[in-house]
């Protein structure tokens, strides 16, 4: 496991991480709050996330499939699939220095400050952790200080995402000051309170 030296990232990292370890060994087919996808996409979209953001940063080799077009079939462990992606994110941004100005980032504007970058790529992976969790019955990793920290980049990158990677903010909103982890996720088109549909 390599670390990034940026705790932001590295806590994502760590809920992710931590979330796929308790997916049971039927959870790959079950549904998700992303609409058309189950666990087992989800955590494909994750893992290409990431390994997205490992390329652009050091100009290596992306994800081999689309992330927008996860197919669901896994090949060997889901800790098999996600483990080599956190490790090539996080090597990636241990040279991103504090400050820096100009960042390469996978989506429009696809060049932003050091701190977005990096809260860019953690909530991916903190929101997917989110989404795995309450799909397959596990505690949200999503805590209120990690969702607070999260928020600028949402705040940065989420509007001109809309309809792509992004569904419509929910309205009315949780306030932010009191339950951050709703608020978050209610502006990235997500409802807290989601539970997996009844058969």
């Amino acid at each position: 496991m390599i670390t990034s030296k940026w705790d932001l990232l590295d806590q994502a990292h760590a809920a992710l991480r931590s979330v796929v370890d308790g997916i049971p060994a039927d959870g790959g087919d079950r549904p998700t709050p992303c609409d058309q996808w189950n666990v087992s996409q989800v955590l494909q979209h994750a893992a290409g996330d990431q390994l997205a953001y490992a390329s652009r940063l050091t100009g290596g080799p992306g994800p081999a499939e689309d992330p927008f077009a996860p197919t669901g079939t896994v090949n060997g462990t889901f800790a098999e699939l996600l483990e080599p992606a956190l490790d090539a994110a996080a090597e990636a941004f241990v040279g991103v220095a504090p400050g820096t100005a100009e960042v390469a980032v996978p989506l429009p504007p696809f060049s932003v400050t050091a701190e977005i970058a990096v809260g860019a790529a953690a909530l991916d992976a903190a929101v997917h952790a989110w989404d795995i969790a309450v799909a397959t019955g596990q505690a949200s990793p999503l805590t209120p200080d990690l969702a607070a920290a999260l928020r600028p980049a949402a705040d940065a990158l989420a509007e001109p995402l809309r309809g792509f990677a992004f569904a419509a903010a929910l309205t009315p909103a949780p306030d932010p000051a009191t339950d951050p982890a709703a608020s978050l996720l209610a502006y990235l088109g997500r409802d807290a309170d989601w539970t997996p549909p009844t058969a």
